[in-house]
């Protein structure tokens, strides 16, 4: 601790001194330097004193004393100006704090009246001196714990403005006494501005005075900021500044709801990157979906992925993300089949805080609202139930989104990519799919082949899809018997790749050597190859190449026209809807595009 931070004090409480007793004071720090001095001594200020000196005697000792003979007291013995003294008589009067001492009160005697107003007047002198001592000591302590204050205001402001939501103090009526950096950046206003500013205009239509008196906490509650040119959704937590059962003001964190998804999806998103390398395979048919994937990767236009369940649908969609602008923004993907009915809205669109029973306090954002300035999958389109379709057609329409409980309309920046394993223009026929809907979302079709239409990929996946599974399962199978790769690729792969991957996984498990066999195959496959055999040998024809053969017999008895196909279809009993996916199936275009 110094003096010479209370150097003004110092100087004012010795003139107090020396006014009283009519002697000549100094006041020296414990470096020796003389901080404040009376008489004498105000020109002296700033001197050093010797540590020989009497002031030195007292600060080592940290005691009080009285010289009443100088040049013969021992404490003059070692003074370097003894024999030049002038002095009749001098006080020391150690100024303690704690256990340190600090500084000495000196009073000098030049005259023989001065020596006897100290002589005569000892128990009474050092009395007060040591009360001025105190008062000393007291100041010291004083700014000591004042510049600890400023120290602690200065650190708890640098936490504050390293916070990254906007922090405001408000008294029990709701005046702003503190905020950080970020509040005042978040809502835009100047250090005048928000300081005239009532709480009350930032937390929205929230009871402020209820929630003062009941002293409650708030944790993620909603509210919307206008400001002339400057609004925006943010979320806010709210906690009383209390004293027992009194309430004097509250502390609210407030967020940018845009800023809080961002970091979500940074984290949820951000590692999952996928290309189209990912997508394995270099079959004629899958290559033409990647490059027309890619064409509507640079599009924002709907995207329909049709394709049976295992073909990849989700990884071209990632793929179509991160080959877009988009590709920085969030990926949400949601299958629409696995989520209950009455859950599926709310997952979707979100809730406000209190819409049902149940409902999370604070309420939800909804998987559209995640998905802001990104892309959101919906999986098994074709299962969404039709009330919601039409709540999804809004959305494609308008990209505005209303949650559950909810009063406003909310903006979003979403590219819709949809996917699915059903007949889409089969349920639009059964009432079962909206039709304006399906045109929506049909904006950019890309059907995804199956993997008994592009054999040449499943060496390729096979050879992937085993060294995948020796690294998870820390096996090391070298290969593939050649009898195991003919039973895959006669196998009709209902599950496409997703069953093959499940089927090399269990052959890896279930081989004892370093080369998968037959015997290591899963029942069906076994099954499947027994079947083969038979038919090979007694001749039987599989029900999709009889069908095949009856559909190109009867477009050859009534021609390609329109009218041909109409009569076709009469009497293959099939609709002219089907009997096209049928030709496209078989891959018959010829048959489609003469028409």
């Amino acid at each position: 601790m110094d003096l010479i931070k209370i150097v003004s004090n110092v100087q004012k409480i010795s003139e107090a001194i020396s006014s009283v007793i009519r002697v000549d004071v100094t006041v020296v720090d414990n470096n020796y330097n003389r901080i404040a001095g009376t008489g004498r001594y105000r020109n002296c200020i700033g001197e050093k004193v010797n540590e020989k000196s009497a002031f030195g005697f007292s600060l080592t000792q940290g005691e009080s004393f009285i010289i009443e003979n100088p040049r013969q007291h021992f404490t003059c013995l070692e003074c370097e100006n003894a024999y030049n003294c002038e002095e009749f008589a001098e006080v020391c009067c150690p100024i303690h704090v704690g256990d340190v001492t600090v500084g000495v009160i000196g009073l000098i005697a030049f005259e023989e009246e001065q020596r006897d107003a100290i002589i005569n007047n000892k128990e009474n002198l050092m009395n007060f001196l040591n009360r001025m001592a105190d008062l000393i000591s007291s100041k010291l302590l004083e700014q000591e714990n004042t510049e600890q204050i400023k120290l602690l205001v200065s650190e708890l402001e640098i936490v504050l403005d390293a916070v990254d939501r906007g922090i405001i103090a408000a008294d029990h009526a709701g005046n702003i006494l503190h905020y950080n950096t970020k509040a005042a950046e978040l809502f835009k206003l100047q250090r005048n501005q928000i300081l005239k500013t009532n709480i009350k205009k930032f937390i929205g239509s929230l009871d402020f005075d209820l929630l003062i008196d009941e002293h409650k906490n708030l944790k993620n509650k909603e509210f919307t900021y206008n400001n002339n040119s400057h609004h925006f959704r943010g979320v806010f937590d709210a906690k009383p500044i209390s004293i027992g059962d009194k309430s004097f003001g509250i502390v609210c964190s407030f967020s940018n709801i845009s800023d809080l998804l961002k970091t979500v999806n940074h984290i949820t998103t951000g590692t999952m990157i996928t290309s189209f390398d990912s997508i394995i395979g270099s079959s004629s048919c899958l290559e033409q979906v990647k490059v027309e994937a890619k064409k509507a990767a640079k599009s924002t236009s709907t995207v329909l992925i049709q394709g049976e369940s295992g073909t990849g649908k989700e990884l071209f969609a990632r793929a179509v993300h991160f080959y877009s602008a988009r590709a920085k923004g969030p990926f949400i993907p949601i299958n629409c089949a696995a989520i209950p009915e009455q859950l599926l809205e709310s997952e979707l669109f979100g809730y406000e805080d209190g819409a049902f029973t149940g409902a999370r306090r604070g309420g939800k954002a909804g998987k559209f609202e995640l998905a802001n300035k990104g892309t959101i999958f919906l999986d098994e389109i074709g299962d969404m139930p039709i009330h919601l379709q039409t709540k999804l057609l809004r959305v494609v329409q308008e990209y505005v989104i209303e949650k559950i409980g909810g009063k406003e309309s909310i903006p979003i920046d979403v590219r819709i990519i949809v996917a699915t394993n059903k007949d889409l223009e089969k349920k639009v026929l059964e009432g079962e799919f909206r039709q304006d809907l399906f045109y929506r979302l049909n904006v950019i079709p890309l059907n995804i082949p199956p993997l008994r239409d592009r054999k040449d990929d499943i060496v390729i996946l096979m050879d992937y899809l085993l060294e995948k599974c020796n690294v998870k399962l820390e096996k090391h199978i070298s290969k593939i018997e050649d009898s195991v790769l003919e039973i895959f690729m006669n196998y009709k792969w209902p599950g496409n790749v997703r069953e093959l991957e499940n089927t090399i996984e269990y052959a890896v498990n279930m081989c004892g050597s370093s080369v998968i066999k037959c015997m290591d195959l899963p029942k069906r496959l076994k099954v499947s190859s027994n079947t083969l055999e038979i038919n090979k040998n007694i001749g039987i024809i599989p029900i999709k190449e009889l069908e095949k053969k009856e559909i190109l017999k009867a477009l050859e008895h009534f021609g390609h026209s329109k009218q041909a196909i109409t009569k076709a279809a009469e009497a293959l009993e099939l609709s002219r809807a089907t009997l096209y996916r049928k030709l496209k199936e078989y891959k018959a275009e010829q048959y489609q595009n003469e028409n």
